[in-house]
């Protein structure tokens, strides 16, 4: 079986396969795009055009429940270790991880949380991570694909990993409008996006400065780190909307 490294993330790239670390994306889905295979076409520049659809990720975990080893990838491993690190409180009162996958980093962000809430658009995945958060009795998980759909509630952590460049840049726009409504005052937002080479609608850096530059009129970027691999950042809120929504 193959880790998530950067070697096996490219093999899964040339077989047709989707290297990730969560699946809640876009309701844009690949409406009005050709498709071969269930999978939608590359555009010109070689990067699909529009918000992937969820069908596309519910079919990598048709066959198997892990498909990108988030259990036992050293990748994985790290990533979330670093992650966890680069938190600037200790704790949070309501946290929101979208794109929770089966759960290894929802369990390992448990104890620093009051309340959790996860989100994926694969039932199985879902049903995944309440198993293994069962002994977390402030996680709770929701069918989500966000932007269109949303949870009700307010969060002083957000957490976004390796989710928004799966999205076109209107639906980034509109990922950043529902954070913009769903954040407490000096909430921390936390983005995290391998910089792999992809034919996602965006690159990893693309995703992050997307989402930096759209929220630039709420939070500010308080921290940011990069390996070889991934891009951390870490924002905080300073203008939060009056809302608890859009």
């Amino acid at each position: 079986m193959r880790d998530r490294g950067p070697v096996s993330r490219r093999q899964l790239l040339q077989s047709g396969g989707v290297a990730a670390a969560g699946t809640v994306f876009g309701v844009g889905g690949a409406a009005g795009v050709e498709t071969t295979s269930d999978r939608p076409v590359a555009a010109p520049s070689g990067r699909r055009p529009t918000t992937l659809d969820p069908d596309y990720f519910k079919g990598m975990y048709a066959t198997e429940s892990d498909p990108w080893k988030f259990a036992t990838s050293p990748y994985e491993r790290d990533k979330y270790a670093a992650t966890l690190a680069a938190l600037p409180r200790a704790h949070y009162a309501s946290a929101l991880d979208v794109g929770c996958s089966i759960g290894v980093f929802t369990h390992q962000l448990c104890p620093r949380c009051d309340a959790l809430i996860g989100l994926d658009v694969v039932p199985s995945v879902l049903d995944a991570a309440r198993a293994r958060c069962a002994d977390c009795p402030n996680a709770h998980f929701m069918l989500a694909a966000v932007p269109g759909t949303w949870p009700e509630g307010r969060f002083d952590l957000v957490v976004i990993s390796e989710v928004a460049y799966y999205l076109d840049r209107a639906d980034l726009a509109r990922l950043v409008a529902r954070v913009e409504g769903a954040v407490l005052p000096e909430a921390d937002i936390v983005l995290v996006h391998w910089l792999g080479v992809t034919h996602y609608p965006l690159s990893g850096d693309d995703a992050a400065e997307g989402f930096i530059a759209g929220a630039r009129g709420f939070a500010r970027v308080q921290a940011q780190s990069r390996t070889a691999e991934y891009r951390l950042d870490v924002l905080r809120v300073t203008q939060p909307a009056s809302s608890s929504g859009r």
